[in-house]
């Protein structure tokens, strides 16, 4: 096999003078092989060879070519496919409407994967291997993996999740020859094992209550039956719609965002002797202890900030759930900090695009970059053992 490529080497050698000579040379012989595969899988389908008597009186023979034009690493190429007279005969190497090469098109995938902008994917194309790939091809390309989007989105999940996550990311999407702000709402489980799994994303422009009922429905539908805890930022109609389907399921908001919520009404100069005392009850020991120490709170601080006071009061029951757990859940539980980094990681690849010309559009990158982040998800999350046996 080796003495047969270097003799061919050699003859094509004879025959080269420039680098644009080989790459013409190894057109030429990608299209010749091409030929050739075409030609053996058109005996095979037919059971003879050409011109061979053993095709007589069989009820199919050849019938001609048809000329197609693809693009490969070496540009456009134009190949004759074979056809046969009951138009049975469907190539196995290049499919009957294919008109890219599959290294191509993975290549193309990867790149929008990335992050990269269509410009950037048709510069790069026509840099490295001379090909022109207009922003129709690219979508049409990436337009393959949407009924894997919609398979995995619809794929069966496991009956149990002992902590779920929720969060929003916003991306500006096209609708209408307007650019509108549309929300990527995301849900993270934790199963038994302790690893993390994007369940769903779910496109949308308002959170309400049927919303987040479809989402939970959804959930049930693919098989979950409970989930333990489920920890969300201040998302709209959430803690209805998780109560009707999953009646069972604690609510955690997330400690953090409420600071960040409260401080929003503080002066700078309050907000080091503000904070000393509000840490005194979400870093109490039990709930008694953050009850008294909210109560502290309140009589220090409700006249002046009487907004901040109404909206702990408000949350109480969903921001102190986590008091209930021991230690090592509590510091699981209490922010919603593991979505949020997923979400950075999204942010990495979508940083690049000012807008999404549609939801589908937005829906293959965020899928994408969610593939590729899911592969560093291979072992529990720190602690899961002492976390699942001290679980009440």
């Amino acid at each position: 096999m080796q003495s047969t490529m270097d003799k061919t080497i050699k003859e094509l050698a004879k025959e080269c003078e420039t680098v644009e000579d080989v790459h013409n040379m190894l057109k030429n012989l990608f299209k010749d092989t091409l030929q050739q595969i075409f030609e053996a899988e058109m005996d095979e389908h037919l059971g003879y060879k050409k011109h061979s008597p053993e095709g007589n009186n069989t009820g199919n023979s050849r019938n001609g070519y048809s000329k197609k034009t693809i693009q490969t690493k070496l540009g456009k190429t134009e190949i004759e496919i074979p056809r046969d007279r009951n138009g049975e005969f469907e190539p196995r190497i290049i499919k009957k409407y294919q008109t890219t090469s599959n290294d191509l098109e993975d290549q193309i995938i990867a790149m929008y994967a990335k992050g990269m902008t269509t410009r950037d994917i048709e510069d790069h194309m026509r840099d490295i291997y001379g090909i022109d790939v207009s922003p129709v091809m690219v979508s049409k390309v990436t337009d393959k993996i949407m009924p894997m989007i919609t398979e995995w989105q619809s794929r069966p999940l496991e009956r149990v999740y002992p902590i779920i996550y929720l969060d929003a990311i916003f991306f500006k999407v096209r609708k209408d020859n307007r650019i509108i702000n549309k929300a990527a709402y995301s849900v993270l489980g934790i199963n038994m094992a302790g690893q993390k799994d994007i369940l769903g994303i779910w496109i949308g422009e308002n959170e309400s209550a049927s919303f987040w009922l479809g989402v939970c429905n959804d959930l049930k539908n693919r098989g979950v039956q409970d989930i333990l805890i489920a920890c969300k930022d201040g998302l709209s109609g959430f803690s209805e719609a998780i109560n009707t389907v999953f009646p069972r399921t604690e609510i955690q908001l997330c400690i953090i965002h409420q600071i960040r919520n409260s401080l929003k009404y503080v002066p700078w100069k309050e907000q080091k002797e503000l904070m000393a005392d509000l840490k005194k009850v979400y870093q109490a020991l039990t709930m008694e202890e953050a009850e008294l120490a909210f109560k502290m709170f309140k009589e220090k601080w409700g006249k002046k900030h009487p907004v901040i006071i109404r909206s702990w009061e408000k949350n109480w029951l969903e921001l102190t759930a986590y008091f209930k757990y021991p230690y090592e859940i509590r510091k699981l539980i209490y922010t919603t900090n593991i979505i949020e980094g997923y979400h950075r990681q999204l942010r990495k690849v979508t940083k690049t695009k000012t807008a999404y010309p549609t939801d589908d559009a937005l829906k293959k990158i965020i899928y994408l970059a969610t593939v590729e982040a899911s592969k560093k998800w291979t072992v529990p999350i720190r602690e899961w053992k002492s976390c699942i046996s001290l679980a009440p």
